[in-house]
């Protein structure tokens, strides 16, 4: 997206400087593998974007957005653990590379790294940053902890899948922005105004990545088509096919859900058609578009300028069109 690069090449600039490999390598350099794997950063750019808007200095607010991509780098690596995954954006995961235990230490010292960031501010921004940040943190562990309950319960509720998204991936995105408006002063309204439209856009950005896992172009996805189903991720698609669904499509779904076949294709293909015919697909393009309306409705409330909220809005509706 146009107008985000001067941010991204602000954090660019600065990671390089905090994420430097020295004794014990063994702990620092997964550390900084996993940093220089990339990825859009849009958590640590909607700080510095979010700082931007409020009239504050962008440079000011690169430790708190770089607090937040230590973070999630941090939660990746743990997740790849947790999951065994193979793969980390087309690169071998930290755990691959190395071993689980230099995994584990140095996902820690990515989060004891995140908060050290936070130390340069003055003492009130330090404990309204550090707060958001703790509070934000063990949200996202629930969220992860809801996830890995979900994988072996029958009885999931779409209510309890929403709490399960909202605190693993929303509340980050919330809180990334309400930092940047912590360091540029913003009022208090205004800074629970962005945090509630990054929460809120970020559920929409889940649920649209539940719907592209199902329905995204091979070509541009990024990685296998079908990987919830196969791995029998209960997502809202699920969720809301068995909600929706006839007795008989209630019965094939549990048991297409209950094995995972050698070729997985049939049973791709299968559980898509009835994500179709229950409606379930179309209702969750109706949800990823009634958060991003909610999203947009709250900046209405905030105290920024006519095209600061566009530029918003650009971003927010640039988010829903990816198709990766």
């Amino acid at each position: 997206m146009l107008g985000l690069e001067k941010y991204s090449e602000l954090l660019q600039e600065n990671l390089a400087q905090v994420i430097t490999v020295k004794e014990p390598i063994q702990l620092y350099e997964p550390i900084s593998y996993i940093v220089s794997l990339g990825g859009k950063r849009l958590r640590p750019i909607l700080t510095l974007m979010a700082c931007d808007f409020f009239g504050g200095d962008p440079k000011k607010a690169t430790n708190a957005a770089m607090a937040v991509e230590l973070f999630h780098n941090f939660s990746l690596i743990h997740d790849d653990i947790m999951d065994d995954a193979p793969l980390r954006r087309g690169e071998q995961t930290v755990h691959e590379k190395w071993d689980v235990n230099t995994g584990i230490l140095s996902g820690d010292a990515m989060l004891i790294l995140a908060y050290q960031l936070f130390e340069e501010y003055e003492p009130e921004l330090f404990r309204q940053l550090a707060k958001l940040f703790s509070k934000t943190a063990i949200e996202v562990c629930e969220g992860q902890q809801y996830d890995v309950d979900f994988e072996t319960r029958d009885d999931v509720t779409i209510p309890e899948y929403l709490k399960m998204i909202d605190y693993k991936t929303a509340v980050l995105i919330g809180a990334a922005m309400q930092m940047g408006a912590i360091v540029a002063n913003a009022s208090q309204s205004c800074k629970e105004y962005i945090y509630q439209f990054g929460r809120n856009l970020g559920i929409a950005f889940q649920l649209q990545d539940d719907y592209l896992d199902a329905f995204g172009d091979p070509k541009t996805f990024g990685k296998q088509v079908g990987g919830d189903i196969i791995t029998n991720k209960k997502t809202y698609l699920y969720l809301t096919a068995l909600e929706k669904g006839t007795s008989q499509d209630k019965e094939t779904l549990e048991q297409l859900y209950s094995i995972t076949p050698k070729n997985s294709e049939d049973k791709i293909e299968t559980i898509k058609e009835l994500f179709v015919s229950t409606g379930s697909a179309k209702d969750t393009l109706n949800a990823i578009k009634d958060y991003t309306k909610t999203a947009f409705d709250l900046l209405e409330k905030i105290k920024i300028s006519e095209e600061k909220k566009e530029q918003l809005r650009d971003f927010g509706n640039w988010l829903m069109k990816r198709k990766v």
